[in-house]
Order: C-alpha cells, then structure tokens, then sequence
C-alpha cells in the first residue's frame, strides 16, 4: 500500500464530465489499496472569470479581499469532486486550505507556504477516506485566507506531499511530461523521461509553465518524487530527481522561453557607490521582482543600468524609475515590453563547453539580434524582440539536435 497525493489541474477538472473521469481514476487508485490525497485546481476559466469579476467591481481590487473572492474557484472543484467519488462508493472528504490549515505568510495573491498541520489529514486517511484539499490557497496567522498565486495547487500538492511522507506526487495535467520545449512552438519537441530538479527548477523559472517553480523547490528539498502526467491518457510520464550518474552527458535537457518580459533602462545615471541600490530599491519596495540586469559604465563616469520585469508590472515600475531617475538626476528612461527571453538548460553545460557560443552562432544565422545575455552554471539566457520568439525557440531546439532521443552509456 502506498500513499499518493495527486494534483488535477484546471483543465483536468474543467467539466463535470472530466471531475467525473478524474473521480474514476481516484476510485482505482483507492481500489488497489493506496492511500490517497487529491489537490485540485478551480475549474478551467474560473480564476479568470472571478478576477475580472474584481476588476469589473474595482480595477486594483483590494489583495485581501481578492483573496477570499479568487479561493472559491477551489472551493467548488473540491465538493464536486468529493461528490463524484461518494456516488461511486468511495469514501471522501473534501477540505479548504484553511481546514486544512495550510499556515502561509501574509503576502495576498502571492503567499508562501510556512507550515501544514497534518493532523486532519492523517485522520481522515486513517478513516479510510479520499481526501480532497483545495490548492492554491492557506490562511495566515491571523486566519485570512491567502492564495499562492498562478499555478500554486502545485505547490499545495508537493508541501502535502512532503508534510505527509507520501510516497510519490503526481501532477496531473494537460500534457503527458515535462518537453524539450513547447510543442505548440516547435512540433519536434521531445517528451522527456526524466529531468533533474535542477534543470527542472530552471525550466519553470524562465517560463515552462508545466509547474511552478515552488513546488519544484518543496519538491527537491524534501526529496518528494514528482511525476507529471496526463490526466486524459496513460503513460509514464516525466520523472523529477536528483542528478544520477551518466546524466551529466545531456548537455541540453530543453528550452524555456517567456513572453511576460519588458525592459527598463535609466541611461546617464551618475556613477557612484550604490546607484544600483538607489534604483533597485524603491522597486523592490513596490514587490516588482527583477530578473536580469546589465550594467554599462561609460567613459563620462556615468552609467547605463537595464533590467527586466515581468509585462505586468512594467508600466508601476517605469513610474516609479522616472521619479529615481529625477532624483539622481539621471538623463532619461526607456523601455521596451515587446521583447522575450529564450533560455538553454542543461545540466550538461558544466562539462561542455561551447554551449553559449553556439546558441549565439545559431540565432546569428536567423539574423535574430541579442538584446541582453545572462548565464549560470546549467543555463543560457537571451533576451530578443518578441517577433523572433518561434523562430528562435525552433533554430536552437533543431541546431541543439533536442528533437533526438539521447543515449546514456551505463
């Protein structure tokens, strides 16, 4: 007998006919003897369609309240699902994060997950019930319910997972596995059999939206064996683990791109000790996450600082930069949010050199110009104009032969 907690996401449950086929799949799973957890997603749509609810009410509705509008999505999946399974005869019991108590931080739409009691969990296990948990959503200490922000019922499944001891975490979802790289963008992506949490932290990172980055860090620091699989057909998925001997010679696992990127740049900010501290700072105050950064010093002693956000947050952020740039008396502010980021991973590049100049051989051929380069030790990434994106993603992913299953020696 082994434990299982499984995640079912939107479009798995999107329908009252697909929570009936996902409530027959938990049904085997209990037949056969296994304990199981099962996290779901609000139906396909809902989180959308309650977020423009708020917007048509407010059009930067209160985050606190926000929250408690946008954890009803879940909140409905979970008593249909548990409905589904007592009319086939399974045992169930449905659970809101907060009954669960999923103990998060105070940070509305972008909570993390602090604590879980397990105790109510376990019982109903104990009693030999499915139990049903909403994802996506906790409460804080003062008992406010939270919500984990897009793609957070991953991160539920994966800290239940680990607060349990379970066995394995299936994430269920649309696809059959983690890609080489989007196969709506290239049709020659490869399904992987397995990939590292490293690289797969990475991949979810720089764009992959297979799972989110937090579930796969839960994932790697407790050592929960995750798997993504197909919620509409059979297959052994994509195993996430440890880097194990031979792996090191895929020296490319895939490719991740983001089309949520804008560019920023203050051009002729005098150079002195923390001027990166005196720009950075108020955007960071505002909770604007930054992601690359490029730093030119011109020979005026002054300098050029670029660096890039997410689309959403570009317009709160170039205001903010403007009043900066005026108090450092700054020359101008630019930016750009027609622009995405095109990224290698690989665990592999630590014993393969060539890899960049490569990837910028193969973009130079398509005429495709760099804006902005960032590296680690398992990744490459490129910033280019957004009308580049499929023609890039589809010259690495054939020039890198990604399309080619890969043969480990023992």
């Amino acid at each position: 007998m082994s434990l299982i907690v499984q995640k079912y996401g939107g479009t798995s449950v999107g329908s009252v006919e697909r929570i009936e086929a996902v409530a027959k799949k938990v049904g085997s799973f209990k037949a056969q003897g296994d304990d199981v957890v099962v996290v779901v997603s609000a139906m396909s749509g809902e989180t959308n369609r309650l977020v423009e609810l708020a917007q048509s009410m407010d059009a930067q509705p209160d985050s606190r309240e926000l929250d408690v509008l946008l954890s009803t999505g879940e909140q409905t999946t979970i008593a249909l699902l548990a409905m589904a399974l007592k009319k086939r005869g399974v045992p169930a019991r449905s659970f809101t994060g907060g009954q669960v108590h999923i103990l998060t931080d105070s940070a509305h739409n972008k909570a993390r997950i602090v604590d879980i009691d397990k105790k109510r969990v376990s019982e109903a296990l104990a009693a030999g019930e499915v139990v049903v948990v909403a994802g996506f959503q906790g409460v804080d200490e003062q008992g406010n319910i939270t919500t984990l922000g897009r793609g957070g019922s991953d991160t539920t499944a994966v800290a239940l997972a680990a607060a349990l001891e379970a066995d394995e975490c299936q994430i269920y979802t649309d696809v059959d596995g983690v890609y080489t790289t989007d196969p709506r963008v290239e049709p020659k992506a490869r399904r992987l059999d397995r990939i590292t949490f490293e690289e797969m932290m990475e991949m979810a990172s720089l764009g992959s939206k297979v799972l989110q980055i937090r579930a796969v860090e839960f994932a790697g620091k407790y050592n929960v064996p995750l798997r993504v699989l197909s919620s509409f057909e059979d297959g052994q998925g994509t195993l996430i683990s440890f880097e194990e001997e031979g792996m090191e010679q895929v020296r490319i696992s895939g490719i991740a791109f983001n089309r949520d990127e804008a560019k920023l740049t203050v051009l002729g900010v005098p150079d002195h000790p923390g001027v990166a501290y005196q720009i950075l700072g108020p955007i960071g105050d505002a909770n604007v996450e930054v992601d690359m950064i490029i730093q030119n010093v011109g020979a005026d002693d002054t300098t050029d600082f670029t660096f890039t956000v997410h689309r959403n947050d570009y317009q709160r952020a170039q205001t903010i930069l403007k009043k900066v740039a005026k108090e450092l008396g700054a020359r101008e502010v630019i930016g750009d949010d027609k622009i995405v980021k095109i990224s290698l991973v690989g665990v592999g590049m630590r014993s393969h050199a060539g890899i960049a100049s490569k990837m910028f051989e193969l973009l130079a051929k398509e005429a495709i110009n760099i804006r902005m380069i960032s590296t680690s030790e398992i990744k490459v990434s490129v910033v280019v104009d957004e009308k580049y994106l499929e023609l890039g993603v589809r010259a690495l992913h054939s020039g890198f032969d990604l399309e080619q299953p890969v043969e480990i020696s023992q």
